[in-house]
């Protein structure tokens, strides 16, 4: 079997994290949360230090994958920039991952649960999106506000599973036993490196000179009806 080995990039959050994947097996990973969101100091010293631990060079990756967020806007352009950067000047692949996916796959549930990745935004504001227990995207990604009725629709599963730092500030208002809160989790690049190798066999690719993050929209609040 022929060997592919993809260098995977996440800067969505305050977690910047560098693997390095070999047939979508992380073989090296290198990673530091910090709230001041250092990337940009960070990030070409990670890639470097990474191929360093897994005996590699640049000449030996056969594609570069991002985290395309949603997250932050700085974050997530200083990963793309890198990542289409190395993409043009060694001539390889772009591959993108969507941060919520690769933040679903750090849990294993029960078949009858539901995974609610949610980054926090802002105040009670979050990007969230819902998967089921095999990882399979239900309810597409979207940024909303987080009230005593969030989510209520997925009630009917045995447990609701929710990853990341909005998980913190739905703890007040979501009291169902049913929720189950992983507010310690965090994007990383050691998830992205077997969905990136998936991407890769599969043929998809992003166009490296006009891929662009997914920031989503802003949000929109809604006031009552008169």
């Amino acid at each position: 079997m022929a060997t592919t080995i993809i260098l995977n990039i996440e800067t969505a959050t305050t977690n910047c994290s560098v693997s390095v994947g070999i047939n979508g097996e992380v073989v090296a990973l290198i990673e530091e949360n910090t709230p001041n969101h250092s990337h940009s100091e960070q990030l070409h010293v990670f890639i470097e230090q990474v191929l360093e631990k897994a005996s590699l060079s640049f000449s030996d990756l056969d594609a570069i994958a991002v985290s395309k967020g949603p997250g932050s806007y700085t974050g997530l352009r200083i990963g793309v920039s890198a990542a289409k950067g190395l993409c043009f000047s060694l001539d390889l692949p772009l591959i993108s991952i969507a941060t919520l996916e690769s933040m679903a796959n750090q849990v294993l549930v029960s078949k009858n649960s539901v995974i609610i990745p949610v980054l926090d935004a802002r105040r009670m504001e979050v990007y969230s999106c819902v998967f089921n227990s095999q990882f399979r995207e239900i309810r597409a990604t979207k940024a909303e506000v987080i009230t005593e009725h969030s989510f209520e629709e997925y009630l009917d599963y045995e447990q609701i599973h929710l990853l990341g730092s909005g998980a913190e500030k739905c703890k007040d208002l979501l009291r169902n036993s049913k929720f189950v809160f992983h507010g310690q989790l965090i994007p990383s690049a050691k998830e992205m490196a077997f969905l990136s190798l998936k991407k890769f066999k599969a043929d998809q690719l992003e166009d490296v000179a006009y891929f662009e993050p997914y920031y989503l929209k802003d949000f929109v609040l809604q006031g009552k009806r008169n």
